[in-house]
């Protein structure tokens, strides 16, 4: 079969492997559609830290397939049924799996990370993914690029729910790419009195009009401080959601927040780049909430399929590209090139 395998130390390779088997306590999928996320851009550029020099992977954990073989023992799951998988796979045994947060265990695994995913014309599901409640049906109405991005709106969920937006906030994202866009949407339909969108790229400022955005900011052409002063009466925004990875926003956010302002790191850093200077007094003396979040937990990704089942959420706006499994290495050209939004594989 084709995928697409990097080598830790190495390079992308776009070609044929072992078509993968499940064994007792796991299934096997045919891969109907997967989408490329920044993380499988920045395994490619840069590894991953739970990979070992020389280690291979399929990459991709963003996927929706139809079962074709279930292994022994494997109960309630049969040949047929169209399904998504949240991709972080916890040990099982401490307390954030407990609390039922996989993407927050100190020892998690997740498909494409240290383990093969689903950027292939088929992916093997771990019998961890199926115990620990991973594995969820996914309805046949729902087009296949959208119920890609199950995963992706996860996160955008866990983003919403740690920067407490409350009915009638003022919310300001940073970055109009994917992540930004999904975390807009959320924004909206949580009660946000008006979201606002700060962007360098004008095209994706225009996009982030269409889909939502109460107001933008072109950082390329003003300055953002002197924009949301204005556009908030000088008051400032509740929440800010940055998804965008700059540290230098990160400084600037802490300004812009309103008294018992939220701000939300969204997007990390590269390492060596993390440590940034922020000024604690507006902190302290303006009560602000600085948080952080990483990924989505199988919870935030039943809430994303629901959201995106009842049209609630359009998460399909933010696909650009689409390919065939075949041009797989012609989606990482259009994903890396970084001109794309959203880029779909499609099996």
């Amino acid at each position: 079969m084709i995928a697409a395998r990097y080598t830790q130390g190495g390079e992308l390779v776009v070609g044929e492997t072992a078509m993968p088997r499940p064994d007792a306590g796991e299934l096997l999928l045919k891969v109907e559609a997967a989408s490329i996320c920044g993380t499988d851009v920045k395994i490619v550029r840069h590894g991953h830290r739970k990979l070992a020099e020389g280690q291979t992977i399929t990459l991709g954990h963003e996927f929706v397939g139809r079962i074709v073989e279930v292994g022994a023992n494997v109960q309630g799951w049969k040949p047929g049924q169209r399904v998504g998988v949240a991709p972080n796979l916890g040990c099982g045994q401490c307390e954030m799996c407990g609390r039922g947060m996989a993407n927050m265990c100190p020892d998690y695994s997740a498909f494409g990370i240290n383990f093969d995913g689903a950027h292939a014309e088929y992916v093997r599901v771990p019998a961890a993914a199926i115990q620990q409640g991973n594995v969820m049906q996914i309805g046949e109405a729902m087009a296949a690029e959208e119920a890609t991005l199950a995963e992706p709106l996860s996160c955008a969920v866990n983003g919403l729910r740690v920067s407490r937006v409350e009915l009638g906030d003022v919310v300001v994202v940073f970055g109009a790419g994917p992540m930004g866009l999904l975390n807009i949407m959320c924004a909206n339909i949580s009660g946000a009195s008006a979201v606002g969108v700060v962007d360098r790229n004008a095209a994706r400022v225009e996009n982030a009009k269409k889909l939502g955005a109460s107001w933008t900011v072109d950082s390329s052409k003003q300055s953002v401080m002197d924009a949301i002063k204005a556009k908030t009466n000088g008051r400032g925004a509740d929440a800010i959601i940055l998804a965008a990875a700059a540290g230098e926003l990160q400084q600037l956010a802490i300004g812009l927040l309103a008294p018992f302002g939220r701000l939300c790191l969204f997007a990390g850093l590269a390492r060596g780049d993390s440590q940034v200077m922020l000024d604690t007094n507006d902190i302290h003396y303006k009560n602000l909430v600085v948080t952080g979040m990483t990924g989505g937990s199988p919870r935030d990704y039943r809430i994303a399929l629901r959201l995106m089942e009842t049209g609630r959420i359009k998460a399909r706006a933010v696909v650009s590209d689409a390919f065939a499994m075949k041009d797989l290495k012609k989606a990482y050209e259009a994903a890396m090139s970084g001109n794309s939004m959203k880029v779909v594989v499609k099996g």
